[in-house]
C-alpha cells in the first residue's frame, strides 16, 4: 500500500491565503473517474496531468521518435522531445501574459505528439494507408495521442487536456481561433471517433479552452524555424538565405519572437487567440517554403518511400499474422501487449478486450522509436535493414 504524505492543514491554509488568494484548491478539471486525481494545493488540476504525461510509459520515446531528419546520427537534430519542449515553451510565454492556466498549457503541450509514429509525417502517412486498407479508418497522430493517454494507458487525463491534444493539430493554421464549446466525455468521445471514419474532421477541430487554442498555434511557431536550423545542420540547404524575407523574419528567434508579440497584441483581454492578416499571410508564406524546400525535398522524400513505405508494410503483415495465429512468443506479446498490461496501474479499461488485432498492430507500431521500429524489422525477417545512416564522420 502506497503511502502519500501530505502538508499540515494549517500550512495549506497560510499558503493558500498568502500566495493563492484562497483558490488554491479550485479544481476545474473534468475526468472520466472524478473521485481519482483530485487536486491538492501543491499538485493543481492540470499539475496532475502534466506529471502523468511525463511519466507515463511512452514520453520516454520521445528521445528518439523523428521530427523532419530521421537518417543521421547528429545529437544536434531535433527529436520529438525538444520539440514538445518548444512548444509548452512558447505557447507558456504567450499564455502568462493572456492570464491563461499555465498547468494546463503544459499538460497539453508536453502530450500532444504521444501518439506520433517512428520517422515523422511519412510514417503517420505510412501507417494511415496501411490502417485505411486494412479498415477502412484514419490513423492521425493526434487522434492517437489521445488514445494512448486515454484508452492504451488508462490514466484518467483531464476533458480539457484531452481536448487540447486532439485538437492541435498544427498543420492547419487559423488566423483566428474561437474555443469551440465542449460539455463532457460522451461529446469528446463522438468528436474522436468521428475522426476515425470521416477523413475531412481533422480540419475541423477546434479546441475547446483558450489554452488549447494557444498550444495549436505555438506548435506551429515552434517548427517552423528550428527545421529550419536543422535543415542547416544536415546540409540539406545552405543557410535561411534561401527563404523569403518578411515580416516574421526568415530566422528561427525572429519568427518566434514576432509571432509571439503579435498574438499578444491581438488576443490580450479577448475570448479568441488571434493573428492579424499581415502576420497570418507571413506565417502561411513561411510554411510554404518549409513545404517545397524541405519536406517534400526529394533528398528526403525518396528514402521514406522506397525504404521505409515498404518495412511498414513487411512489419504490419507480419504483426497482424503473429496476432490472428495467437503466436506469444511475438514481440507483439512480449514487448507490446505485456508491457501495457504491466503498466496500466488502475482499473476500468482492458485494452486487449476493447481492441481488435488491428488496433492492436497499430498501437504497438505507433509507439516506436526509430531504432527500435529497424531493429524489429531486423529481428522479424533476419535481414539487415536497407538504411543507411549519415555518420558522424561522413562529412569529416
Amino acid at each position: 500500500m502506497l503511502k502519500y504524505e501530505k502538508l499540515s492543514q494549517e500550512l495549506q491554509n497560510k499558503i493558500n491565503q498568502e500566495i493563492f488568494d484562497g483558490n488554491g484548491f479550485l479544481d476545474p478539471a473534468i475526468r472520466r473517474n472524478p473521485t481519482r486525481d483530485k487536486a491538492t494545493l501543491w499538485r493543481g488540476a492540470f499539475v496532475r496531468d502534466a506529471e502523468k504525461i511525463m511519466h507515463s510509459p511512452y514520453y520516454n520515446r520521445y528521445a528518439d521518435k523523428t521530427q523532419v531528419f530521421s537518417f543521421y546520427k547528429n545529437d544536434d537534430i531535433s527529436h520529438r522531445a525538444l520539440h514538445v519542449q518548444l512548444v509548452s515553451r512558447i505557447a507558456r510565454n504567450i499564455g502568462r501574459l493572456l492570464g491563461l492556466n499555465l498547468d494546463l498549457i503544459e499538460s497539453i503541450a508536453l502530450g500532444h505528439d504521444i501518439g506520433h509514429t517512428p520517422f515523422g509525417h511519412a510514417g503517420e502517412r505510412f501507417l494511415n494507408d496501411l490502417y485505411h486498407a486494412n479498415t477502412g479508418r484514419f490513423f492521425n497522430h493526434n487522434v492517437h495521442s489521445v488514445r494512448v493517454l486515454d484508452k492504451i494507458f488508462n490514466l484518467n487525463i483531464s476533458l480539457q487536456t484531452l481536448d487540447g491534444i486532439l485538437c492541435h493539430n498544427g498543420e492547419f493554421e487559423c488566423k483566428e481561433y474561437y474555443p469551440s464549446k465542449l460539455s463532457d466525455f460522451d461529446e469528446f468521445d463522438e468528436k474522436v471517433e468521428k475522426c476515425y471514419i470521416d477523413k475531412s474532421a481533422i480540419k475541423q477541430l477546434i479546441p475547446s479552452t483558450l489554452e488549447g487554442c494557444v498550444v495549436r498555434i505555438s506548435d506551429m511557431i515552434a517548427y517552423i524555424g528550428k527545421d529550419r536550423q536543422d535543415a542547416i545542420k544536415t546540409k540539406l540547404i545552405e543557410s535561411e538565405d534561401i527563404f523569403r524575407e518578411n515580416e516574421i523574419g526568415k530566422h528561427n528567434a525572429t519568427i518566434i519572437h514576432n509571432l509571439i508579440v503579435n498574438i499578444i497584441e491581438n488576443s490580450y483581454g479577448k475570448n479568441y487567440i488571434r493573428l492579424d492578416d499581415t502576420h497570418y499571410n507571413a506565417l502561411k508564406t513561411a510554411k510554404k517554403d518549409n513545404y517545397i524546400i524541405i519536406y517534400q525535398n526529394s533528398k528526403i522524400a525518396n528514402t521514406y518511400d522506397t525504404k521505409i513505405l515498404p518495412m511498414f508494410e513487411k512489419i504490419y503483415a507480419r504483426l497482424l499474422s503473429d496476432l490472428k495465429h495467437s503466436t506469444y512468443s511475438s514481440p507483439i506479446y512480449k514487448h507490446h501487449i505485456e508491457y501495457v498490461n504491466t503498466a496500466n496501474r488502475f482499473t476500468g479499461y482492458n485494452y486487449i478486450e476493447n481492441s481488435n488485432w488491428d488496433e492492436i498492430v497499430v498501437d504497438y507500431i505507433a509507439s516506436m522509436t526509430d531504432d527500435y521500429f529497424i531493429d524489429l524489422y531486423e529481428y522479424l525477417f533476419n535481414e539487415k535493414s536497407p538504411i543507411k545512416y549519415v555518420s558522424y564522420f561522413d562529412n569529416v
